[in-house]
């Protein structure tokens, strides 16, 4: 009975081991496929926890075992996109495409990397083909939003990111894309809850970010009770005189009734003013909120961000109330100033920046204007024949201008030599222009640096020993000018936060040549030259940055 037992117990045994034999045997012919699939889920995870270099590693891993492992390649566009690392994006989209022209991501992918260089409208194709082939491709909606965001269509662009956070709500950008153009559109309870669900989900691998976004909430709320902000008032159009020494134009106005007028640069390149921490002190302004350390041009590189409020700011006749504002320090004494006058401040007026006379002219714009402003200015009853000089000639040429997500204006700029157009910041309170690191190394530019260096004033700091190179021709639109000199700055603190590619700033040289008008609520601009002269070969020792 025992014999018999044991040869039972050894017939199970010995069954046994073969079935484990042939599993092990099924599991080793399946180990490649079930091993891949295995490590796509490793890179899912990877960019789901904001490992984008470690995802970037597992999806080269794959393509190296297999280059056509089209989930893998998309994998990586994706990783290599929230590096901005646009051309590899662009690179990795397009192979898909040439394997698979009907996948939808992969269109969406090309359209985001093409966006993000700047390049408005190819991604706009891409993003269309995208939702061609599958109408709730997340990343191609939310992209044409942003497009719309950018080109001042914000009631175009709320509703379309609101639509990608519903298909894909754990999806970081989205959700912060919304908080930004929710702001913009002066919905800050929106904003706020938009960069609450932010926190939440997005990796926690960006201290300095996430200090930042913390603070912004505790300001947007703050503002979400102080009811409407920039408000207009007082009279409905003023003419001041300026000085601009440094071609930055200087005006004198009011803070918060005070009889001493303060400086104030007026700041194209900024969305909010700043103060400076020496003048907040003297008007009792206080911190409403801060939000940790901010990149910037200058010294060390960053700043620490600190919001205030001003219940009201005058320029000539006109006022303007609720207002934020930044405070910070400054650091350029060659030509101390109070503040930066952003542009919310005046974004409710038809502006023109006259150079030549040294003055600045506020209209204030309604709701007629908004189609063709300056040009049906002067059919509105309230223009008299004195502000007919404010006026831009009617032969003068529009030239479309985006906003970033920063807040800065941007236009296409011709340059010499290139056979695209590039997008600069259009900043009439940086002294100088600008050309990116990555724009100097060019071939197109790399004889062009000037032998002698320069001083830049930033908003972190001073930069020493910072390069020149002279521009041949810059172009915006039909007007332009000969050698124009541009400092050589780091531009990648501005374009971490821009959203598309900021190549240069067109400063105070370029623009000072010019009478300038403005229609923010359009977003556009006209340029009128001031006189024939055609260059500007003036190699500054020194330039200040907003």
């Amino acid at each position: 009975m025992q014999s018999h037992n044991k040869e039972s117990l050894l017939r199970t045994a010995a069954l046994s081991l073969a079935a484990v034999m042939i599993f092990v045997l099924a599991v080793g012919a399946l180990s490649p496929a079930a091993a891949t699939d295995k490590s796509h889920e490793k890179g899912d995870k990877a960019l789901r926890r904001g490992d984008y270099q470690q995802a970037e590693k597992i999806f080269r891993d794959l393509l190296n075992k297999d280059a056509k492992d089209t989930e893998a390649r998309l994998g990586l566009s994706f990783a290599l996109l929230k590096q901005r690392s646009l051309q590899g994006a662009y690179d990795n989209a397009a192979r898909v495409i040439m394997l698979d022209p009907l996948s939808a991501r992969a269109h969406a992918l090309l359209g985001a990397a093409i966006l993000g260089a700047g390049d408005f409208r190819n991604s706009v194709e891409e993003f269309r083909t995208a939702l061609a082939l599958k109408d709730d491709e997340a990343l191609a909606i939310a992209g044409l939003a942003m497009v719309d965001f950018y080109e001042n269509r914000i009631s175009l662009a709320l509703p379309g990111l609101r639509k990608a956070v519903n298909i894909d709500p754990d999806e970081p950008d989205y959700v912060f894309n919304l908080g930004q153009a929710a702001a913009r559109s002066e919905r800050y309870r929106e904003a706020a809850d938009a960069y609450e669900r932010f926190l939440v989900i997005a990796p926690k691998t960006d201290t300095d970010r996430r200090a930042r976004i913390a603070g912004l909430i505790d300001f947007l709320r703050y503002l979400g009770q102080q009811g409407s902000l920039y408000v207009p008032a007082g009279a409905v159009r003023t003419s001041v005189s300026f000085e601009a020494t440094d071609s930055r134009p200087i005006l004198t106005i009011k803070v918060n009734g005070q009889k001493e007028p303060l400086r104030f640069v007026l700041d194209t390149g900024s969305g909010m003013s700043v103060i400076s921490d020496v003048t907040a002190k003297k008007l009792g302004l206080r911190a409403i909120a801060r939000g940790g350390m901010a990149r910037a041009v200058g010294g060390g590189g960053k700043f620490e961000i600190v919001y205030g409020f001003v219940n009201s700011v005058e320029i000539g006749e006109v006022k303007v109330e609720n207002v934020p504002v930044y405070i910070r320090k400054f650091y350029d004494n060659n030509v101390p100033v109070d503040g930066y006058l952003g542009l919310s401040v005046i974004s409710k007026f038809l502006t023109s920046i006259d150079y030549g006379q040294k003055r600045l002219s506020l209209i204030k714009q309604t709701q007629s204007d908004t189609v063709e402003a300056w040009s049906t200015l002067r059919q509105r009853s309230d223009i008299t024949p004195a502000m007919l000089p404010m006026l831009p000639s009617e032969a003068s040429i529009e030239v479309p201008l985006r906003t970033t997500s920063s807040g800065f204006l941007s236009g296409e700029v011709n340059l010499e030599g290139f056979d695209k157009s590039l997008n600069f910041i259009i900043d009439t309170a940086a002294s100088i222009s600008v050309v990116s690191e990555k724009l100097s190394q060019e071939e197109q530019l790399l004889d062009l640096l000037q032998p002698s260096k320069m001083r830049v004033y930033g908003a972190a700091g001073i930069s020493e020993d910072v390069k020149l190179v002279q521009l041949p021709k810059v172009s915006l639109g039909l007007n332009n000018l000969e050698k124009i000199s541009a400092a050589v700055l780091d531009l990648e603190p501005v374009n971490e936060t821009a959203g598309f590619t900021q190549s240069g700033i067109l400063g105070g040289n370029f623009l000072k040549h010019f009478r300038l008008y403005f229609d923010f609520a359009r977003g556009a601009i006209r340029l009128e030259p001031i006189n024939q002269k055609t260059s500007e070969t003036l190699n500054p020792e020194s330039a200040a940055m907003p």
